[in-house]
């Protein structure tokens, strides 16, 4: 198991220099000045000039791209061309709200997902597995921008249960911070259990077909001691490939969802930052999110070991 977790280190450090190679080469080659869009467009070149010599946008790319890759090694994230202040204050008070939102999306999503999937599986070729599946076709078909004004509009507006937008912060309370995010994260969490859903429920049905399990059901076994103990576990593969990629989703791709809701979350500041053409911010943001990628997929390959122990030997 070692040995195997020493390998996959060893891939995810090569993954994340090569992401931060292409993250910083492609952001370099759009066009536009920050120096001059700071400015603005009436500036002279004498005072376009000493900004970027200021922000050292003057020096090499090579020398930019270390200084870079080394700041953040070192926890300077460098600071923000449009609000002077350092990014790393910046993702830390965005990551408060992202986090805990991808977060609760998540486990609302795996709440749901799992049993469904299980339940359909269990009931093949019926009313009810129909049903189910119909359900999460509508719910992979739904955008979730669309879902979320429509839970706005039926818990925030008319009901009057939650509020429509906004965060309060922390520090006015957990309850009042988790009612901001609830809907939000069901926005998030429901397209995602569909998906889900239906990959446990094909998951199943692949190893329910398998001869170990049905040498359970001939020593007579019940049908749900089977499915539980036997079933479940080795089809769990597919499913963590699909949780895992499904948190990176969900804390990198907020941005629509942030918006609708006003939240001052991650994805809505990288978006604010490439409309106001703040590199640092675009560059460090989309490493970290990359960089999230990665480790997530990391701990599922690990969790594969743990799940199926022929992985270890590969």
């Amino acid at each position: 198991m070692l040995s195997y977790a020493l390998r996959r280190i060893v891939i995810v450090v090569i993954t994340l220099l090569a992401a931060s190679v292409v993250v910083f080469a492609v952001l370099e080659i759009v066009p536009g000045d920050p120096a001059r869009l700071m400015l603005g467009i009436n500036a002279t070149d004498d005072a376009v000039a000493a900004l970027r010599q200021q922000m050292g946008l003057d020096q090499p790319l090579v020398l930019r791209y270390f200084a870079w890759i080394g700041g953040m090694l070192s926890g300077d994230f460098g600071r923000s061309y449009t609000y002077s202040v350092p990014v790393i204050d910046l993702i830390r008070e965005r990551l408060v709200v992202s986090l805990p939102l991808a977060l609760m999306a998540l486990a609302l999503s795996t709440a749901i997902a799992i049993p469904v999937g299980v339940f359909s599986a269990a009931r093949r070729g019926t009313a009810a597995d129909t049903g189910v599946m119909a359900a999460t076709q509508l719910g992979i078909a739904i955008p979730n921008f669309w879902f979320a004004i429509l839970l706005v509009y039926v818990f925030a507006i008319a009901l009057r249960l939650v509020p429509a937008g906004g965060f309060p912060g922390w520090e006015a309370g957990i309850g009042k911070a988790l009612a901001a995010l609830i809907l939000p994260a069901i926005a998030l969490a429901l397209p995602q259990a569909a998906i889900l859903a239906r990959v446990t429920r094909s998951a199943l049905l692949d190893v329910l077909g398998e001869d170990y399990i049905r040498t359970a059901r001939a020593k007579g076994l019940p049908a749900r001691l089977v499915l539980r103990r036997h079933a479940l576990r080795n089809a769990l593969i597919p499913v963590l490939t699909i949780l895992g990629l499904q948190f990176a989703f969900l804390l990198a791709g907020t941005i629509i969802i942030e918006n609708v809701f006003y939240l001052p979350g991650l994805g809505r500041l990288g978006f604010q930052a490439i409309t106001q053409r703040d590199l640092i911010v675009v560059e460090s943001v989309v490493v970290l999110l990359v960089a999230t990628v990665v480790i997530v997929n990391f701990l599922v390959d690990l969790a594969y070991a743990w799940a199926d122990p022929r992985l270890r030997r590969r």
